[in-house]
């Protein structure tokens, strides 16, 4: 699933897996959230939302049940460990 880096509220990504219908949501404290169910229609608002973070308190933490997890780190926005401090 390809996932959209944003900055609204605590959401830091989001991502939708059309043929799954279900929608991934990733918060600031490295916690997620899948939703299953969600309709493309849902995802498209919620990503084009000018106040994503509202949308998604409003139309689907309140509406859907999700299942949780952990974020996944992309590939070059792990947190610097001591090697890539100190070589």
């Amino acid at each position: 699933m390809d996932m959209k880096r944003i900055n609204a509220g605590k959401l830091r990504a989001i991502g939708y897996d059309e043929r799954a219908r279900m929608l991934r949501v990733e918060f600031d404290d490295g916690s997620a959230i899948d939703y299953e169910g969600v309709g493309r229609d849902v995802w498209q608002r919620l990503s084009t939302s000018g106040s994503a973070w509202s949308f998604y308190r409003d139309n689907i933490e309140e509406e859907f049940t999700g299942r949780k997890g952990r974020a996944t780190p992309q590939a070059g926005t792990r947190p610097a460990g001591l090697d890539d401090l100190f070589g």
